[in-house]
């Protein structure tokens, strides 16, 4: 993935950059929604809860799009277009606490979010391999 990230945005893979994550619906609209991330090697990585919107809309069609934006110049983004490989359950709630302790400092389940909540929800965690990035300065 780094090979397709300039180095002037390299930094905004780093910080907690809050990003927006758009799948396409059934009926081809677009949907989108505010996520953390983090990357591993080549990869994106996104996590969510079975039964949510962008998972339905993953399990049929693979595209994705990433937008990042910036907090200190709005103007400066990064949009990293992809597809998602399949999901996977392994891992996923250390996963969330990781994402948790960037964006807030707190773990996920039990300080972020109520305790119980990890009993009533199933995580998963996509990869995304990037196939285009677009920025601006």
């Amino acid at each position: 993935m780094s090979a397709l990230i300039p180095d002037s945005h390299k930094d905004l893979l780093d910080k907690p950059v809050y990003v927006v994550v758009t799948t396409l619906m059934a009926d081809g609209q677009p949907q989108s929604t505010v996520v953390w991330f983090d990357y591993e090697g080549e990869y994106l990585r996104l996590n969510t809860a079975r039964g949510r919107q962008k998972e339905k809309n993953l399990a049929r069609d693979k595209r994705v799009s990433v937008m990042f934006v910036d907090p200190q110049n709005p103007f400066r983004w990064m949009e990293i277009r992809g597809i998602v490989g399949e999901p996977t359950e392994d891992g996923a709630v250390d996963h969330i606490h990781k994402l948790s302790m960037k964006y807030t400092g707190k773990r996920y389940y039990g300080d972020f979010a109520p305790a119980e909540r990890q009993s009533q929800e199933t995580r998963i965690m996509y990869k995304i391999q990037p196939t285009k990035v677009l920025v601006s300065h």
